[in-house]
């Protein structure tokens, strides 16, 4: 397919940070801006790149000024420039030349270094730091990628996204720059069409190779091949590690200016599309470059940006991977996107972008919530309701409303996954559900945030020019989802401006932190791959034995690799096999011993005690002890034992994890999804997506089908089978385990399939009992069960009845009276609780009469004022007095009283007749300044308040204080006061 040379539409592209790892790293710079000047008309193009007759099978955009919100850029799955189209286009472009396609990984990444999966390589980081080995030579793929900074620009720009697809191409140490340069033009030229001289190409400045072959065996002339430094032309993981020169592949939008004095940063004129990485160096410590033993290639193509020019539209929003969203959300509000202002589809925009990030990342295991990686996804969905109802959206957009509208929303993202990640659709139910429950939270927020306005207002109407400070209009942004131009606009109907510039400030200073968090795909090659150098992965023989004899491989101390090491020693020993098992798949490592015997005598002459192992570099077990007695030495044969008590323990609680997760499904239904486990020798936890809290009925029912099962004694069956039958069989993926081509499968007949690598028992009799101890909210959506099976089981069985019998020995009740008779004492506990209080307030009561006398009047007005220092009374007292003082004294009357109820704590309250509030003094605001003199703070009403502190010392001074604003505040400077 070949564009038309008159050129296009006005553009505006950003590519993100975290994007720039798989395009043209920019040294720093979050963002290119590209502005494309417009030629001709959005029709004309579009007529003369789709022409409309029966075979097209892309529809134009009903461009009338009557037409509603229609689909602008609408591709049917046949049409070889939709979006899923070029995906498959690219991918089988690469698997005909000896790729293998491998799926998109989880947003998620199975990598501490990153937060969310940002670039296409990052699944592949292991191989080429050579950590793992290659199971393929060259891959393909569609990455599934978030990006979290400049979340702001989304909509604002062309291409500026937070959830996008990077297509891509890898080699492992099998082709290099040559084959890499050759096919990106063929895909280029010959599978997309586009004509080749309108493409102009960057090069490494230093990197003759690159530019060699581009100019000698492509037959790009010279004037459009550009040299380029460091900054824009050389990848980087980071300080250390692979790196590489860059080469890029630019699209020129207008051709007639020539090519001399060309400028490939200028925006009006070109945009990058596709980037190649040769990762052939390592950088050391020093900054020297060193060869890498295996060259790698890693490029990268966005395919939103493909199918933007393509499709021969104005900005990636507009193609059929996104505005079929936007366009049922400008139903939803009952606007036209093709006649809407500007900031009327950025909102749109915003709210097709957000979608679909908020479904995928919810799909991947992401609960809203407020930290890590739930909040974005708590961010996101608020932004995309707080939009709506700025363009108009309410209820569900349906006629409902009390209902929730991103769930019809989701449903659009949902039809447009199945070539993206399958599994969306078969998350649906549990993604549409999440969304409803977020979004209905979250529309009582902002009613909340509308409440904190009106009073924000309230004290701006104070001032002299009234004015709401850019702090409070940033906190009802930020925190309770209220846009500012809302904010804006209900001020100015009340007479009151917004400091926009402070405003802008407080976003300023959130983009900076959001800049500085998770952009970086984070390589190196250091002491480790040092330490590894020819030491082969651990062979795992803990399946089947619990001992076995071993090599010494290596013995790490503090990090440095040593021959050698002494009784004393803490050490990281390896070994060329092992029965320990590493910790993975939320099971904690084995403990056991290391130990080689003497000469003839039975006695060992070495001893390590091994409390930890842990997998490093791929597959090397890296057993972590003490040298107990002895000494050991690198090359020595030795014998490994496993602690069988510990290693049986883990066993029955990985099992009853398997058996658990069946049960929660059964019994709350198959939405049901683990979030995380922890398989222990005391007990287990498992995290798992869920709404509520479970009730007790739903918790006695899962712990009767786990230990049913236990009592049915079934053999586990335990099998390798490649990971597309696994699946195909129905068996569940650990949550954050990565796997192989190969995997293995754990099945309990009838029960549970699951795929594991994990130790398990083998037959469910072992466990001999299950029981929940706990089960908690730990984050917005995510539960956590902790349990107890087989010897913890008994063991806590037993120390509860020990409990039991101690607690009937001290009430003097059989153990199925204990909770009547504690009912029974907690019944007379309140009572004289109670009664305490009562008295309390009765003696606060009879000292405020007493207090009542010592009351001043002041100003014009005769307001009555007390102040006083009510020593240990307690808040509900103090409270008491102050209203009975505020009714006695009768209006117009103020009262600040101030007590210590407890070592360390002030106890403040303030209680102002309406005469006084209508003098505008606000009871909240007052006794909330007050409290900072003790050290704390407060506030409440307008006509009262309560506060509190931690400085008892000065409650003194602070009355003080009170009474002399309180003076002034009620009085003129001449009133007389009595």
């Amino acid at each position: 397919m070949v564009m038309e040379s008159a050129s296009l539409l006005s553009v505006s592209v950003s590519v993100s940070a975290a994007s720039l790892s798989r395009l043209k790293p920019l040294g720093g710079r979050s963002c290119i801006n590209i502005n494309v000047g417009l030629a001709t008309s959005t029709k004309q193009l579009r007529s003369s790149y789709f022409p409309t007759n029966k075979s097209s099978s892309f529809t134009i955009r009903n461009s009338s000024p009557s037409a509603s919100a229609q689909t602008q850029t609408s591709t049917s799955n046949d049409s070889p420039v939709s979006g899923n189209a070029i995906r498959r286009r690219f991918l089988n472009f690469f698997a005909s030349r000896g790729h293998t396609i491998l799926p998109s990984s989880s947003l998620v990444p199975d990598d501490p270094t990153v937060f969310l999966t940002i670039a296409g390589m990052l699944q592949f980081k292991p191989i080429f730091l050579g950590k793992e080995p290659r199971n393929v030579p060259c891959a393909t793929t569609s990455q599934k990628c978030m990006r979290t900074n400049d979340i702001e620009n989304v909509g604002r720009t062309a291409r500026h996204h937070t959830f996008f697809e990077m297509l891509g191409n890898f080699s492992f140490g099998d082709y290099f720059k040559k084959d890499a340069i050759l096919w990106a033009w063929e895909l280029t030229t010959k599978e997309f069409g586009l004509p080749p001289e309108k493409l102009w190409i960057s090069v490494f400045q230093d990197d003759d190779e690159a530019f060699s072959i581009w100019h000698n065996e492509v037959g790009v002339p010279e004037e459009r091949i550009k040299r380029m430094g460091e900054e824009d032309n050389f990848w980087n993981s980071g300080a250390t590690g692979p790196c590489g020169p860059c080469s890029e592949i630019y699209y020129d939008f207008h051709p007639e200016r020539g090519s001399s004095d060309t400028d490939l940063g200028d925006d009006s004129r070109f945009i990058e599309f596709y980037n190649l990485v040769f990762m052939q160096y390592n950088k050391k410590d020093d900054g020297s470059l060193e060869p890498l033993k295996q060259k790698n290639i890693d490029t990268g193509m966005g395919l939103e940006r493909m199918a933007q020019i393509l499709q021969n539209v104005p900005n990636n929003y507009e193609t059929d991977l996104i505005f079929p969203i936007i366009e049922r959300a400008a139903h939803m509000a009952s606007i036209s996107y093709a006649e809407a202002d500007d900031a009327t589809k950025t909102n749109l925009k915003v709210i097709g972008d957000h979608m679909r990030a908020v479904v995928y990342l919810i799909s991947d295991g992401v609960m809203p919530s407020n930290i890590g990686r739930g909040y974005v996804v708590r961010r996101l969905i608020r932004r995309v309701v707080r939009t709506g109802r700025l363009i108009g959206i309410t209820g569900d957009g349906q006629g409902n409303p009390d209902g929730a509208f991103t769930p019809v929303l989701a449903e659009t993202v949902v039809s447009l996954s199945v070539e993206i990640d399958p599994d969306v659709f078969m998350r649906k139910t549990a993604i549409v559900e999440e969304l409803k429950r977020e979004e209905l939270r979250f529309v009582q927020t902002l009613e909340r945030g509308e409440k904190l306005l009106d009073q924000f207002l309230a004290d701006a109407l104070t001032q002299e020019k009234p004015c709401l400070s850019g702090k409070d209009a940033f906190l009802l942004y930020d925190t309770y989802g209220f846009p500012v131009e809302i904010t804006a606009e209900i001020a100015g109907e009340m007479g009151v401006t917004v400091d926009m510039k402070e405003f802008e400030v407080e976003m300023e200073n959130q983009r900076k932190q959001s800049h500085a968090a998770h952009n970086v795909v984070k390589l190196s090659v250091g002491n480790d791959m040092e330490i590894a150098e020819g030491i082969p992965d651990t062979e795992f023989l803990g399946y089947d034995s619990l001992s076995a004899r071993a090599v010494v491989k290596g013995i790490v101390v503090n990090g440095d690799p040593v021959q050698h090491v002494s009784e004393g020693s803490e050490v990281e020993v390896l070994l060329d096999r092992t029965p320990f098992y590493a910790e993975s798949g939320g099971q904690v490592g084995d403990n056991g011993l290391l130990y080689s015997l003497g000469d003839g005598n039975g006695k060992p002459q070495t001893i390590v005690e091994i409390k930890d192992v842990q997998k490093s570099l791929g597959n090397i077990f890296v057993h972590k002890g003490m040298v107990k007695e002895g000494s050991l030495e690198v090359g020595r044969e030795i014998d490994a034992a496993v602690d069988a008590k510990l290693r049986q323990r883990a066993k029955v609680h990985h099992t009853a994890t398997h058996l658990l997760q069946s049960a929660l499904k059964a019994v709350t239904g198959p939405e049901t999804s683990q979030a995380g486990s922890l398989v222990s020798f005391d007990r287990l936890r498992f995290d798992f997506n869920f709404h509520r809290p479970l009730t007790e009925d739903e918790i006695t029912e899962i712990e009767a089908l786990v230990n049913h099962w236990i009592g049915e004694a079934a053999d586990l069956a335990t099998k390798v089978m490649a990971l597309a039958d696994a699946k195909k069989a129905g068996a569940i993926a650990m949550f954050g385990e990565k796997y192989g081509e190969q995997v293995r499968v754990v099945e309990v007949p009838g029960v549970s399939m699951e795929l594991c690598g994990g130790t398990h028992v083998s037959n469910t009799s072992e466990i001999r009992g299950f029981k929940i101890i706990s089960e908690q909210g730990i984050a917005s959506g995510i539960r956590r069960i902790e349990a107890v099976a087989g010897d913890a089981f008994i063991e806590y069985i037993t120390s509860r009845d020990s409990y039991m019998r101690q607690l009937c020995t001290m009430l003097k009740v059989k153990a199925e009276h204990v909770n009547a008779r504690v009912e029974s004492v907690l019944e007379e506990l309140r009572a004289t609780r109670n009664e305490v209080s009562s008295l309390k307030s009765k003696i606060a009561v009879l000292r405020a009469s007493s207090v009542a006398s010592k009351a001043i009047v002041v100003g014009p007005n005769n307001i009555r004022v007390v102040v006083e220092n009510m020593d240990d009374t307690d808040p509900d007292a103090l409270r008491t007095a102050a209203e009975f003082l505020t009714e006695s004294l009768q209006d117009p009357v103020a009262v600040i009283l101030g007590s210590v109820p407890d070592e360390g704590k002030v106890s403040l309250i303030a209680s102002f007749s309406p005469g006084v509030v209508k003098m505008g003094i606000q009871a909240g605001r007052f006794i909330g300044n007050i409290a900072k003199l003790c050290g704390g703070g407060g506030g409440g009403k307008l006509n009262f308040a309560q506060a509190g502190g931690r400085k008892p010392e000065n409650l003194g001074m602070a009355l003080e204080r009170a009474k002399e604003e309180l003076v002034a505040a009620l009085s003129p400077a001449d009133a007389v006061q009595r």
